[in-house]
């Protein structure tokens, strides 16, 4: 059986992130994943590769190269690809774009959990940061909430106006904590170690994501926020003890395991889910391997149907 090869563009022009949202929601619906990483180096560049097994979808290898000296030659700094393979007799069914995965997997993993612990009249939402994944969560919010009024924050003005003047009902902002308090839906995309986001900011009824903290030394909020929030995650297995946002403050005893409600393999008991208006929800955005998987056994459906 041939290989199926699909690029960004051509694989972007098939996919809507309600599909997108019902194929996470059938992922984990199926056995917990089997997930490992790998991480090796030479001098300044790496290589990231993570790899994930789900009985009944398959498996995925997803690799990074991150070549930080490649700006001097006009490369992109990060590149890679993923390979998915089939779980019946583990030939490779195909070698699908590293970006259109991640993209889709990370504002689509956020989009699910705004859609279950976000309020359902939820109208402001503020995005801080304005790199990649930050156009990609206003994107995917825009799909889902297409009333919504959103505001940009970012280290640097322009470029929270550029990400800006991009989209419709979007404005750049630069008071950081008056855009947290107004706010309905804050997420947060950052490149930070030193927590951005405060918990004395936060109001009954808000939805907070984060997305940017993704090693062990890496938080986008504080430890009140935290505190005052009902805390979810993507999944325990790859957040807990592997993530800074809340390794940090569990091991400085701020917050404890079992304050982490649910993951999305609760999706079908019920208990990923807002309680009431006043509370304060918290997702982590992990964005482990099974969920490459899961999207990218979406991307390779919609391919095959095109």
């Amino acid at each position: 059986m041939a290989i199926e090869i699909i690029p960004f563009e051509a694989g972007e022009a098939l996919l809507d992130w309600p599909s997108l949202m019902q194929a996470l929601r059938a992922g984990h619906d199926l056995p917990r994943a089997k997930i490992g990483d790998t991480l090796l180096g030479r001098g300044p560049d790496r290589m990231l590769s993570r790899s994930a097994w789900i009985d009944g979808l398959g498996m995925a290898v997803k690799t990074a190269t991150i070549f930080p000296d490649n700006g001097k030659f006009d490369l992109p700094s990060v590149n890679g690809g993923m390979c998915l393979y089939s779980d019946t007799d583990g030939t490779l069914d195909a070698l699908v774009d590293f970006r259109l995965v991640t993209k889709w997997k990370t504002a689509g993993d956020s989009l699910l959990a705004a859609k279950l612990l976000a309020r359902t009249d939820a109208r402001r939402i503020l995005i801080v940061g304005a790199g990649t994944v930050a156009h990609s969560l206003r994107e995917a919010y825009g799909t889902h909430y297409p009333d919504a009024d959103f505001v940009i924050w970012n280290r640097s003005a322009d470029g929270a106006k550029s990400l800006a003047a991009a989209h419709p009902r979007t404005s750049a902002i630069d008071d950081l904590e008056a855009a947290v308090r107004r706010a309905d839906i804050v997420s947060a995309a950052t490149m930070t170690t030193a927590p951005l986001i405060r918990g004395e900011w936060l109001q009954p009824g808000q939805h907070i994501d984060l997305i940017g903290a993704y090693t062990p030394d890496m938080r986008e909020a504080d430890d009140i926020a935290l505190q005052r929030a009902r805390k979810f995650v993507d999944s325990r297995d790859t957040t807990i003890d592997h993530i800074g946002e809340l390794a940090i403050p569990l091991a400085h005893g701020v917050i404890s395991k079992a304050d982490v409600i649910a993951d999305f393999y609760d999706l079908s008991g019920g208990g990923f889910a807002r309680q009431s208006d006043e509370e304060i929800t918290l997702f982590k955005n992990g964005g482990g391997a099974h969920l490459d998987l899961m999207t990218g056994r979406y991307i390779l459906d919609a391919w095959k149907t095109r």
